[in-house]
């Protein structure tokens, strides 16, 4: 199947599998189920290589294919790995992927084309100015888009929070953790929040992650100036944006 003007490939890297889809660029919606292979217990570039090209392969798809990695991506290069092998670091992603391929990669971090997918499609489609997106789950993953353009590899859940890395005092793991309710966890997300408000002045902040499919017992709860929407995309952002980002990135 060659890629035609609304249709694309995205592939969203995990730690524990890697899923892929054909893509309605149009809207954003999956036209295929999602293939879906374990990750390989020694996660290495080439090994998961391996991998992304049986999904291209069961795919039946030809064209540009946008690839998520769990990584911070400098111009095709991995120079992070989170919950993938250490190998990744240093590697360069792209040419790997279009070598072993044999068609054009456009490799992103894993955020990032989520919140590319949500701006394009999602709770964020139409808004002006600075759009963040912040996941919360074992960590949490940020995208930030500034009037549709992508600011990459942002990694927001760094950023230090009365001494601490945000992410080990607001993600949707510490809930568990430390057996919070919603209104306690609530509370440090918005302190959490207020620290990023403070820094970058967004215009639309969207939440996301396992933890927003509950969204209703804590959304509400959260104290802070600017409007937080709800993810749209769940499960299929990655994908979603990967596609959308190879199509933006390569087909001019």
């Amino acid at each position: 199947m060659t890629a035609g003007p609304h249709l694309g490939l995205g592939i969203d890297i995990g730690g524990t599998g890697i899923k892929g889809a054909l893509v309605n660029l149009a809207d954003g919606t999956l036209t295929t189920e999602r293939i879906r292979i374990p990750t390989p217990t020694k996660s290495t570039p080439q090994n998961v290589a391996e991998v992304v090209a049986q999904i291209v392969e069961q795919s039946g798809y030809h064209g540009e294919v946008g690839i998520t990695v769990p990584s911070v991506i400098q111009r095709g290069v991995a120079r992070t790995a989170a919950n993938i092998d250490q190998s990744w670091i240093g590697s360069d992603v792209t040419a790997l992927m279009s070598e072993r391929l044999s068609m054009p990669a456009e490799v992103l971090n894993d955020a990032d084309a989520a919140g590319l997918a949500e701006v394009r499609y999602g709770a964020g489609r139409g808004v002006a100015g600075t759009v963040l997106m912040l996941t919360f789950g074992t960590g949490i993953g940020s995208a930030l888009i500034v009037n549709g353009v992508l600011v990459p590899n942002t990694e927001l859940g760094h950023i230090e929070v009365d001494g601490k890395d945000g992410e080990h005092r607001a993600a949707g793991s510490v809930k568990d953790r430390k057996g919070l309710s919603y209104p306690q966890w609530a509370a440090r997300v918005s302190h959490y929040l207020q620290v990023l408000e403070r820094g970058l002045w967004p215009d639309l902040i969207i939440v996301g992650g396992g933890i927003s499919k509950k969204a209703e017992k804590w959304v509400p709860l959260l104290e802070c100036r600017t409007p937080v929407a709800v993810a749209h995309m769940l499960n299929n952002a990655g994908i979603v944006g990967a596609a959308y980002a190879a199509r933006e990135n390569l087909s001019t």
